[in-house]
């Protein structure tokens, strides 16, 4: 990806080096500051009007539960909770000090860029994310977190969270190398703050109040093929803009192949459950990347109408 010299986002916070107080509670339970649903068209029951309340999401990449054999949905609702601290933010180190960080800050920018003008045009504005940069632990509306969890989005506060050492375990334990994995990732997450302002992860967390287990992983499958639908809209915008570079896409296919619920239990475990999956087959996640990559249209990510 040519990223290196572009623009950064604002909407970094830096809590790298800083301590996350409090045991380790689990996630959920804080109300969440959705702002009311927006209507553009992506897709999903849950963009259909009337303001609907957050309570508890947290929606997560979810990769590393298989090892840590915590199932997210057990995380979304619930559980104990840890305050947010008051922690601090520190400047990011001038550009071209951190590179990581640098790549980050430049990405999250780009989806900036994009999803301001998807709002724009059905006539709202688009509340940008910030973006936590933290080390081991850290707390969020959601609860306190350590980098086990992985990446993650917490509606609470309408912030993306990750550990960048999580790019290092993408690439070795997960067979996920190249600088679009990271990307595709990053992009996956700003799909579920898109997902939050539309509504329909306060939808999904009202629905599966009254769904069974099984019933809430299958519709969790369908709100993470969603944003992996929209990480290959933004992919789509990257190439209009001449940042794709050759094999691009394929690191971000291969990413979405290795962390398919399929591929990763078996790795873990041997074989696939595939009533527990809650995020999609490696199968599944490649195909809705692709689809949103070759549309560029967020109306072509309906995960909520028909099979996925």
């Amino acid at each position: 990806m040519k990223w290196q010299g572009r623009q950064r986002s604002s909407n970094i916070e830096d809590r790298r080096g800083q301590r996350a107080g409090g045991g380790l509670g689990g996630l959920g339970g804080l109300g969440g500051g959705n702002r009311g649903n927006i209507r553009i068209p992506t897709g999903g029951r849950g963009s259909r009007g009337g303001i609907s309340s957050l309570v508890g999401i947290i929606v997560v990449l979810g990769i590393i539960w298989f090892a840590t054999g915590q199932n997210p949905l057990d995380m979304l609702t619930g559980g104990a909770t840890t305050a947010p601290s008051s922690a601090t933010s520190q400047q990011l180190p001038a550009q071209g000090q951190d590179e990581l960080a640098d790549f980050v800050a430049v990405v999250i920018k780009e989806t900036e860029d994009l999803w301001s003008q998807q709002f724009a045009a059905i006539g709202e504005n688009y509340p940008e994310p910030n973006v936590v940069l933290f080390t081991d632990r850290v707390n969020s509306a959601c609860g306190l977190a350590d980098s086990s969890v992985g990446p993650f989005y917490c509606p609470g506060d309408s912030k993306v969270y990750i550990d960048l050492a999580f790019y290092d375990q993408l690439h070795r334990q997960f067979g996920a190398p190249g600088d679009f994995a990271q990307a595709y990732v990053l992009a996956h997450e700003v799909g579920h703050h898109v997902q939050n302002l539309t509504g329909v992860l306060p939808d999904f967390n009202r629905r599966r109040q009254s769904m069974s287990q099984t019933e809430a992983n299958a519709y969790s499958v369908r709100v993470e093929l969603q944003a992996d639908c929209y990480a290959g809209v933004w992919a789509n915008y990257a190439g209009q803009k001449n940042l794709l570079e050759q094999g691009d896409i394929e690191e971000a296919l291969n990413a979405a192949n290795q962390i398919g619920d399929d591929t990763l239990q078996k790795r873990m475990q041997g074989f696939a459950v595939p009533k527990t999956f809650n995020h999609g087959t490696s199968a599944q996640r490649k195909a809705w990347f692709e689809r949103g990559f070759q549309s560029g249209n967020p109306g072509d990510c309906d995960t909520f109408s028909g099979s996925v």
